[in-house]
């Protein structure tokens, strides 16, 4: 009997709880993400036209300037629809103003169609005179007549054939002009420069191959501004909100903790990941740093310097604690991966015990 006694006070004292008073320090509460750094108004450059890649006129790494032309593209049909352009505004131009212009040729009929309707004019008033004072034939009379109004409507057809030619041969060097300008630009567009001033990342393609309008053909970015790229998660973008402060860690520098502040949050979810993009920008950029390296960062949504927490392995079922009345049910705030805040259920003289597993 002595020795049950004793076995049975050794093995009440091993299964005695861990009992801990809860305790006021400063909380932290903070989103965890993923990071990629990128460089600032970065974009990929495409062509507009297909063709044949002639010449990258730059390489990977230069800083370039806006508007620089930096790969170019040969197709010589662009060309040829210029050249033909020019010449069907020239023929235009040349028959609207030049020597042999079809309105000269109206001009000169109105001319002769003006002169015979002046004379046709004067002998049918004169005829028409004599013929009101009883002098003449009915059918002299009659014949001058006819003349006079054949004459006017032949000047009239004449002078509306001249002002519709007139607007025809003018819509045609006006559409003449527009596909010249067209095609110059189409010629143009077979230089494909950048949109920026920064520098060059990538080259896709070398001289020789295909170039389409589907596939990018360099990568341009800032050369010297990079921006913070962040994955954050459904449950946890409601709590994400402009200028909240980021603490980044990237795998290149080690221990370095960088700050940072929320500078955009994207509104759509990528489908793919279940998560919300959001971008941050440096308070002080490291001096060295390229695209797509990676590492983690914390954004911080709520900082209070004193309150009353607990480890978050002391909760049960998320919302409960054991203490010596038994299971206290309490209301929290703040939490972080290890501690979590008490505002209600119990105070800091209030002893809880660890779950047992």
């Amino acid at each position: 009997m002595l020795f049950l006694s004793v076995l049975f006070i050794i093995t009440s004292c091993s299964k005695k709880k861990d009992r801990i008073l809860p305790t006021q320090k400063p909380l932290t509460e903070s989103v965890y993400s993923s990071v990629t750094i990128q460089p600032d108004s970065s974009y990929q450059a495409y062509a507009i036209v297909s063709g044949i890649l002639d010449a990258n006129l730059v390489e990977e790494g230069d800083v370039v300037l806006k508007d620089q032309a930096i790969i170019q593209i040969i197709n010589n049909t662009p060309k040829l629809n210029a050249q033909s352009a020019k010449l069907a505004l020239e023929l235009a131009k040349e028959n609207y103003k030049g020597k042999a212009a079809v309105l000269s040729g109206i001009l000169d009929q109105i001319h002769a169609a003006n002169l015979k309707f002046k004379n046709d004019s004067i002998n049918y008033f004169r005829q028409k005179n004599l013929w009101e004072q009883k002098i003449g034939s009915k059918l002299e009379y009659d014949t001058k007549k006819l003349n006079y109004e054949l004459s006017k409507n032949n000047l009239q057809t004449l002078q509306n054939n001249y002002e519709r030619t007139k607007n025809e041969l003018q819509t045609a060097v006006k559409q003449s002009e527009n596909k010249y300008q067209t095609a110059l630009i189409s010629t143009k567009d077979f230089t494909v420069k950048s949109k920026i001033d920064g520098k060059v990342y990538a080259l896709y393609k070398e001289p020789g191959e295909i170039v389409n309008t589907m596939e990018p053909l360099a990568a341009i970015g800032s050369a010297s501004n990079f921006i913070i790229e962040m994955l954050a998660d459904e449950v946890d973008i409601v709590n994400i909100k402009l200028n909240q402060d980021v603490l980044i860690h990237l795998d290149a520098y080690n221990s370095t903790v960088f700050k940072g502040k929320v500078s955009k949050i994207y509104p759509t979810k990528e489908e793919r990941n279940q998560t919300f993009k959001v971008e941050a920008e440096f308070d002080k950029q490291p001096e060295v740093l390229y695209p797509g390296l990676s590492g983690e960062a914390n954004i911080i949504i709520a900082t209070k310097e004193h309150v009353l927490t607990i480890p978050k392995d002391y909760l049960i079922e998320g919302d409960k604690v054991e203490t010596d009345k038994g299971i206290i049910k309490v209301k929290t705030g703040l939490q972080n991966m290890e501690y979590i805040e008490i505002t209600g259920g119990i105070t800091e003289n209030t002893y809880i015990y660890k779950p047992t597993q």
